[in-house]
């Protein structure tokens, strides 16, 4: 299972996809088509944390949302958070300052917003991580070691850290989220 499109995929898909056991996790599947060599372990954990992430939320009740059990990240944070720092990154990757909107949405993570959903938030994961897919099939790998300043601190790092850095955080999101959802599910 690949998911990469921001296309609807039905529900018994995933519950099909959470029985079958025998699963190989997207790095064991092999190289994606059109990523550099050098990029591939970074398109296999964000595609890993998408895939995730799709079976974990199947039948998340969206009245759980925002809940903060034990004072931790509610799941809408996670599912915010991860889609904002991929997008961010990537963006710094490129050399690119962040638009008024990307900023908008930085100061709206983890503020409760009823209109959001758990499809909605899942939907908008999946273009992000299309994006970051794409982005990475058209990376230059010779650019990977090159200087990339971060945020408005100018913060040193490079192509390929950045990079790095959005997989990293997103697996350990992924973690955070994993554990709100169960202990949510369960109460």
């Amino acid at each position: 299972m690949m998911i990469i499109t921001t296309k609807k995929i039905s529900t018994d898909y995933f519950y099909a996809m959470k029985k079958e056991k025998s699963a190989l996790e997207v790095w064991q599947r092999g190289p994606i088509p059109g990523i550099p060599a050098l990029l591939q372990p970074v398109a296999h954990a964000l595609l890993q944390a998408q895939e995730e992430i799709h079976l974990l939320m199947v039948d998340f009740d969206n009245q759980l949302l925002w809940q903060q059990p034990a004072g931790l990240a509610s799941p809408a944070f996670h599912l915010q958070h991860i889609s904002g720092v991929i997008d961010r990154l990537f963006t710094y990757a490129k050399e690119l300052p962040l638009t008024t909107k990307q900023l908008e949405l930085l100061g709206n993570e983890g503020k409760q917003n009823t209109m959001e959903t758990v499809a909605s938030l899942v939907e908008k994961l999946d273009e992000t991580i299309a994006i970051a897919i794409a982005d990475l099939s058209f990376t230059d790998t010779t650019t990977l070691s090159e200087f990339r300043a971060v945020g408005r601190a100018r913060l040193p790092s490079t192509v390929i850290g950045l990079l790095i850095h959005a997989a990293e955080h997103t697996m350990r999101h992924l973690g955070q989220l994993l554990v709100t959802v169960k202990v949510l599910k369960a109460t």
